[in-house]
């Protein structure tokens, strides 16, 4: 896969802020149009994307929350999300990728102290490194148990994204003894560290899979802090780790829908819908096509804007930073449990009816069309849509806020 955009350069001491908005948005564009070429083909190969990463490093995407005086991008959230919304519409999957990547590089910020954060920072804009891994709580969690200095981590955690292909991982542990979950940072590379691939119906090239470890050691400085969900304990920056972490989710589902409903969308204009009516077939005068095609955007309109207003809220609340109260933090988890929601539904019912517009010849792997219904379906199960409208309900009549909840 050949990539067409060009590094960006570091930010120098005249550009302390980074190339801006405008230039990121090109960037993603153009990666979206790159992997649109042969997305049906590599999806079906399943390969470990390798030349993907390749091609979002030599963009420069990889950087692009680091700030600027690390050698970062300097880019900010908003700016972020809009980068994997756009890449999602032609590669989900991909796009899964870069969020997860985006949110474990930047949470050394949540879980850290500054200095600690900056030295993690600025190592990785400087090695351009991929991150890959999770936070969300597991049945059979990892254990880091102390030894001399530092700890040795071991255990196995089930699906992670981005392992497959990551420099670095970050990882969910709990402390011998005590129990506290804590964030871990882990080369994986070290002979202890095995992954296997996984074999998921969706989300193909996420570069997924479990990991295990055996006995890997871990310093002081490769563990960032706590995890835990004790809403009172939290700090507002750490508080906030989990509704940035799911409107990436939100982001995602809404790219696919798009992306579902623009590609069923050409196939309708060029008359190869298959439906059997009094019209020709794939009419674009078509009453079901029509009726189908109003009722799936104005859903995704809808999700959208609801995702619009969790991204306002997501802002503000960075902007308030230590000056954020828990009332705010919970009033902010409630806008993305919302876009959750539609976002979920929005996805689900697109990248479905999108098959039945284009009729039968949406069957042919050729098309890939199935390649969206898959990869919202299996993106969907991590967090069911069901939990969401559960907890809008509780907080709508009880005045209940939404659990902690990092993304898997």
């Amino acid at each position: 896969m050949g990539v067409t955009t060009t590094p960006s350069p570091p930010a120098s001491a005249s550009d302390p802020t980074g190339p801006g908005r405008a230039h990121w948005l090109r960037v993603a564009h153009e990666i979206a149009d790159d992997l649109a070429i042969d997305a049906a083909a590599r999806e079906q190969a399943g390969k470990p994307p390798f030349d993907e990463v390749s091609g979002l490093r030599e963009s420069g995407l990889l950087n692009l929350l680091i700030p600027a005086e690390l050698g970062g991008g300097g880019a900010d959230w908003p700016t972020a999300y809009a980068v994997v919304r756009e890449i999602a519409t032609t590669d989900a999957a991909i796009a899964q990728l870069l969020g997860s990547h985006y949110f474990l590089s930047w949470s050394a910020r949540c879980f850290t102290e500054p200095d600690a954060a900056a030295r993690i920072e600025r190592r990785s804009a400087t090695e351009q490194w991929c991150w890959g891994g999770g936070f969300a709580p597991r049945d059979f969690p990892l254990t880091l148990t102390r030894k001399g200095r530092g700890y040795v981590l071991e255990g196995r955690q089930s699906y992670a994204t981005g392992v497959l292909v990551a420099d670095r991982l970050a990882v969910r542990a709990e402390r011998a003894g005590d129990r506290e979950p804590v964030a871990v940072v882990v080369t994986p590379t070290h002979p202890g560290v095995r992954i296997d691939a996984a074999e998921a119906f969706g989300q193909r090239l996420a570069a997924g899979g479990d990991v295990e470890f055996d006995a890997v050691p871990v310093t002081v400085h490769d563990v960032l802090g706590s995890l835990a969900a004790d809403d009172d304990m939290l700090s507002p920056s750490a508080a906030l780790a989990s509704p940035i972490g799911r409107l990436l989710s939100v982001q995602l589902l809404l790219g696919l829908a798009e992306g579902a409903l623009a590609e069923a969308r050409e196939y309708s204009r060029a008359g190869q819908s298959s439906w059997r009516s009094s019209w020709p077939d794939g009419s674009p005068q078509d009453p079901h096509v029509l009726t189908t095609y109003g009722e799936l955007t104005i859903l995704t309109r809808s999700a959208a804007a609801l995702a619009d207003q969790a991204l306002a809220a997501v802002h503000n609340g960075l902007a308030r930073a230590e000056d954020l109260t828990y009332d705010e933090y919970a009033d902010i988890s409630v806008h993305v449990t919302m876009a959750e929601a539609a976002a979920s539904r929005a996805a689900q019912e697109s990248t479905s009816r999108a098959l039945d517009v284009v009729g039968s010849r949406s069957a042919t792997a050729r098309l890939g069309l199935d390649r969206f219904w898959r990869n919202a379906r299996a993106h969907t199960l991590h967090r069911p849509v069901a939990h969401q409208f559960r907890d809008a309900g509780d907080y709508f009549l009880n005045g209940a806020h939404p659990p902690f909840v990092l993304p898997a």
